[in-house]
């Protein structure tokens, strides 16, 4: 175990390298600068701000530089916010987008799994043909259209929940649903397809034979072995749910880490677009790496060290 996940933090700290090499040249290829926006800069000033934040040197000096402060943890400071470094950016806003991740995320897996289980015990009948349906309708609708309907008449003309703003938790149950409506629907797919496999196999029919209710079949055989396609897709819902969050932040005026990125790009400020990428990077990268781990866990019969064997 420890063997393994030595090696694939050496591949994490690879993938690493190459997004932020990417990430730099990506940023350096973009026509325009940081001060492009400022029309009334005299040009001196434009001058010594670049001089400032190093973008008169030479594209190997400040890729250098640029390699020795991700390497540190310290992405320097705003170029469009006075007084304020990266770090404080990410700092202040990464809990709150935290938060609403994992609830979207419990949202996700807690309705997905349950739909899929009561879909695929109750197969062609009523049940089922409304589970599917309100999967297809998830999976289809993006999060973004979503966000608005439910802000407009949830929120606007019904009045149950607060249009936007971060105040507590009544502010983010629209957006954790909206975020996790169309992960639920993907998840409660996965669960159907596989509990319909594991109760055609021969230990489910055993179960049947020997008078076990259905539900005591399902939580004590069929669940856990029809876990496992939700649990690979773990990894991609935590991809989606920040890549989601984005978006749905910016929809629901949340002082999340997604803000920032958003606005980073529009304002071209390189120091918060490669702090950010790069954060968002690590973070996904671990989550496919418990996500790994997570399988030997559950499944005893995947052997960690290599599919060689």
């Amino acid at each position: 175990m420890i063997k393994y996940i030595l090696k694939r933090l050496m591949y994490i700290l690879l993938a690493l390298f190459v997004i932020v090499t990417a990430t730099f040249f990506l940023m350096r290829l973009a026509p325009g600068s940081p001060f492009a926006s400022e029309r009334n800069f005299p040009p001196q000033i434009e001058e010594k701000l670049n001089e400032t934040y190093g973008l008169n040197n030479p594209w190997y000096i400040q890729y250098k530089d640029y390699l020795i402060d991700t390497a540190s943890f310290n992405f320097g400071e705003s170029m469009k916010y006075k007084a304020r470094s990266t770090n404080d950016m990410i700092n202040e806003s990464f809990p709150v987008s935290l938060t609403l991740g994992i609830e979207a995320m419990l949202l996700a897996i807690g309705f997905g799994v349950l739909i899929g289980v009561v879909s695929a015990l109750y197969h062609n009948k009523w049940p089922d043909y409304l589970a599917t349906t309100f999967a297809v309708l998830g999976i289809s609708v993006p999060s973004f259209i979503l966000a608005g309907l439910m802000q407009y008449f949830l929120a606007f003309k019904l009045g149950w929940f607060p249009v936007s703003g971060w105040k507590g938790f009544i502010y983010s149950v629209l957006p954790a649903l909206a975020i996790a409506f169309s992960h639920m629907g993907f998840i409660a797919k996965l669960t159907r397809s596989s509990m319909l496999e594991q109760n055609s196999s021969d230990y489910v029919k055993m179960a049947r034979a020997k008078g076990i209710g259905k539900w005591t079949i399902v939580f004590r055989h069929t669940l856990r072995n029809s876990l496992l396609p939700v649990l690979t897709y773990l990894g991609p819902l935590t991809a989606g749910v920040v890549t989601g969050s984005f978006i749905v932040e910016q929809i629901f005026a949340i002082p999340g880490l997604g803000k920032h990125f958003v606005q980073s790009i529009t304002n071209r400020d390189y120091t918060v677009i490669m702090g950010t990428t790069v954060f968002y990077s690590i973070i996904l990268l671990f989550a496919v790496l418990i996500v790994d781990i997570l399988y030997s866990i559950v499944d005893p019969r995947i052997k960690l060290k290599g599919a060689k064997k």
